[in-house]
């Protein structure tokens, strides 16, 4: 006999608008403020920090302090350079793999707003088979439909943009859920989970919990 499910139609949504959202590492701001947003009906107080970090309060009088905690950022990438063809190089912003960048999509933030690219790399009818070169860093390039680097910048694409994938949420036979960045804003939403369960079964805690999303 299957088990019903503790997650709701809200929390549900609240999931997919969640991870759909950029939240690049050191620019998870936006994220924050839809994790926050959720939790309101849940915390007694909020605390921010200036690294960006969010932490939802339940119980904050307590003599006895609780710590549960996930982070809030995804791997990303930075632009580093631009040819004067108007390919871009790129950098990691934390543990982005090159090996999968090839004929992805890519959103580059600008001030400008989004600038929509996709990671190129030769067709296979170009390459030899004795000479088949795996992905690397340096080998590896954007294409934002530009011929020279002057069009390139007057997108607003300069050197330091942070690079996201677009990757949206979805849900695979009814209950496994595939998105870019689940490692480890699933663990947000599992506490900001935690937090909603206390306050709709009027639990009372012998101890503050903070609920923290770094």
């Amino acid at each position: 006999m299957s088990k019903k499910s503790i997650l709701n139609k809200k929390s549900m949504q609240f999931l997919e608008k969640y991870l759909n959202n950029a939240s690049p590492t050191g620019y998870e701001w936006e994220g924050q403020k839809i994790w926050m947003d959720y939790l309101k009906p849940y915390a007694d107080e909020f605390i921010t920090d200036t690294y960006g970090s969010a932490v939802a309060v339940i119980n904050p009088d307590h003599e006895y302090k609780v710590v549960i905690e996930g982070h809030s950022d995804e791997i990303s990438w930075y632009v580093n350079y631009i040819s004067e063809k108007g390919l871009i190089s790129v950098i990691r912003n934390g543990g982005s793999d090159h090996q999968i960048a090839p004929s992805k999509i890519v959103n580059i933030h600008t001030e400008k707003g989004i600038v929509k690219g996709v990671f190129g790399w030769p067709a296979i009818h170009t390459r030899l088979a004795s000479k088949e070169e795996p992905p690397k860093i340096d080998n590896i390039f954007i294409d934002v439909g530009c011929k020279n680097k002057k069009d390139v910048e007057k997108l607003g694409v300069h050197v330091g943009c942070v690079i996201t994938y677009p990757d949206p949420f979805h849900v695979l036979n009814k209950d496994n859920f595939v998105c870019r960045a689940l490692d480890n804003r699933i663990g947000g939403f599992m506490i900001a989970e935690v937090a909603r369960l206390i306050k709709e079964n009027k639990k009372k805690l012998p101890f503050g919990l903070y609920v923290t999303n770094s």
